[in-house]
């Protein structure tokens, strides 16, 4: 018999082990505390990996979701050539894209373009195109689109509100993705006309122009943009109900999956369904009804719009306003924070220049030559301009003045639209004139009798009236003396050599510096002169629910700008670490 043998090796006991079993080997008293204390360091390294980890990870866009968007109004003509009214408009930037838009920080960046340069002479630009872009139906979008959409909005036929920002433009086909796109003088802000949709010339340049309008391709549109149309819902009577959209990535990276745009006949009936859910956002409510939504947990994007409302002077149909005292101490005795905190709800930016309160304006102009504004009824300011002007009051509080030998009262008619807004504005400005020592009667107008029995023939003492402007601050519309007379926008029939002269040179300046100093002195002369009392720029509001991440909405120039950078929202979120973003 033979014997073996074996070694044991003694088994290895790993660190944690030994800690452990040396604890176990102390005393009973001991035993406890070391206990406490092992499992204390243990909790202590574990919270201290997930704050470390939480430092790090961050939230993160994600793919998926669904927006459903209210509009008050019905759509008829989702076609960026015709395009009007609120619901058009806003179904027009979802469907379709421009050569050019404006990015999260309020800049003109190209979109379907791949680069625009502008000649030196300020009279052409070239436009070289985005390759591989597909419109909806998979069609190649190519120069010869974007040379039809022009010529069509150019049409006279076709009556494409667009128009009279293309007349007299010429384009030139260079090859398949390079156009030119010439001017007949240079004018520096018609660059932000390459926001507008293009359209696809292969279907809409087989419809006869005489039946465009009435064409189903108007409310089942094929574009270039972030959204295709999927379905279309309507009601017994044919009526669009809503539109369900889904993201088409073939141009562009889009998170949302889809958004689904309900239309309502009116706002109380679209309040109602974003107080129960049935809707996550708006631009459609009204600024009364604001804070009620807040109060509900919705969010508000707030930005000013380059619309600048104002009381215009007509001083052929007043001696009194001819006199320069008055229309100053007019302006002096203007709430204009009153108004914006009353008629605006606090929606809007209190003003005193005829230049839009936006970002730009303010780096180029100067904050407080833009934004100062009176912050209550300066009366006592009001009375020492009068007094000064040789205005003196009567025994009934009211002041006169003899001009050209008659005595005149410092009455007058003030004209507006009948909308709650103006309404709310003119009872302010009326109650702190009578205040003053102004007779001040108030008339209101239908919009279109207003447009068609006041403002055309220019029958008002003195007007409160909105002025709609672009982005790129051009004041010549509305305050060269060739836009005196109808069709013209000068309501105000203001007349000055020197800022026809101004205004003319910053139309024309191919440099911003060149433009802005133009700007900046004919304003200051019209501060001066006082052909109207600039009261405010009324701010864009759009409501959504804590769901919807948006990208910031800047520099816009109407509501439905809001959505040139919908392909950014999103609802869905990841959390992850820097390196896997």
């Amino acid at each position: 018999m033979s014997l073996w043998f074996r070694k044991v090796r003694p088994q290895k006991i790993s660190l944690i082990g030994r800690f452990i079993g040396g604890i176990e080997e102390t005393r009973p008293s001991d035993r406890v505390l070391l206990r406490v204390l092992f499992f204390g360091l243990i909790a202590s390294i574990l919270w201290a990996g997930i704050s470390f980890n939480n430092t790090l990870i961050a939230e993160t866009p994600a793919l998926g979701g669904t927006l459903i968007e209210g509009i008050v109004g019905t759509p008829r003509f989702v076609n960026p050539a015709l395009a009007v009214t609120r619901a058009d408009l806003d179904m027009s930037a979802l469907v379709y894209s421009g050569l050019m838009k404006i990015n999260p920080e309020g800049e003109l960046i190209p979109d379907l373009a791949e680069n625009v340069t502008l000649s030196d002479d300020g009279k052409t630009y070239n436009i070289l195109l985005r390759k591989n872009i597909r419109f909806h139906d998979g069609t190649p979008f190519t120069a010869r689109d974007v040379t039809f959409t022009i010529g069509l909005i150019q049409n006279a036929d076709l009556k494409s509100p667009l128009r009279g920002n293309w007349s007299g433009i010429t384009v030139d086909e260079i090859n398949e993705y390079e156009l030119n796109i010439n001017l007949e003088e240079a004018y520096t802000p018609f660059i932000e006309n390459f926001t507008v949709g293009i359209l696809p010339r292969h279907i809409w340049n087989e419809i006869p122009m005489e039946q465009i309008t009435f064409n189903e391709r108007n409310t089942n549109p094929i574009g270039t943009g972030p959204f295709a149309i999927k379905k279309i819902i309507r009601d017994e009577s044919n009526v669009i109900t809503s539109y369900q959209l889904e993201k088409f990535s073939e141009n562009t990276t889009v998170k949302l999956s889809e958004i689904t745009v309900r239309f309502f006949t009116n706002e109380p009936s679209l309040v109602d369904a974003l107080l129960d859910g049935s809707v996550m956002s708006s631009a459609g409510v009204s600024m009364e009804r604001v804070q009620e939504l807040v109060d509900h947990g919705y969010t508000v994007h707030e930005e000013a719009l380059p619309r600048v409302f104002a009381i215009f002077f007509n001083q052929n149909r007043s001696p009194a306003l001819r006199d320069t005292a008055v229309r100053l101490a007019l302006a002096a005795a203007t709430p204009r924070e009153d108004l914006v905190l009353t008629a605006l709800s606090g929606y809007g930016v209190p003003m005193n220049t005829p230049v839009p309160n936006l970002s730009h304006a303010v780096e180029s102009f100067g904050q407080a030559s833009v934004t100062a504004a009176t912050t209550s009824p300066a009366i006592t300011e009001a009375i020492t301009i009068l007094s000064k002007g040789g205005w003196v009051k009567n025994n009934t509080g009211v002041w006169e003045k003899r001009i050209n030998g008659e005595v005149e009262k410092l009455s007058l008619t003030l004209r507006t639209a009948n909308t709650p807004v103006f309404e709310k504005t003119t009872e302010i400005i009326a109650r702190s004139w009578r205040e003053l020592g102004v007779e001040v009667e108030v008339e209101q107008f239908e919009q279109s009798d207003l447009l068609q029995a006041v403002i055309r023939p220019r029958d008002f003492e003195a007007l409160l009236f909105g002025l709609d402007m672009n982005r790129a601050v051009d004041l010549y519309p509305f305050w060269h003396s060739s836009q005196r007379e109808d069709p013209g926008l000068n309501i105000a029939q203001y007349a000055n050599i020197e800022v026809d002269r101004l205004l003319t040179n910053a139309r024309v300046a191919t440099t911003t510096v060149a433009r802005d100093a133009s700007i900046l002195a004919a304003t200051n002369i019209m501060n001066r002169e006082v052909p109207a009392i600039f009261l405010y720029v009324p701010s864009m509001v759009y409501i959504s629910d804590s769901q919807l991440i948006t990208t910031p909405i800047t520099d816009i120039s109407r509501p439905s700008e809001r959505f040139m950078n919908v392909a950014s929202w999103h609802i869905n979120t990841d959390r992850l670490w820097p390196i896997f973003r």
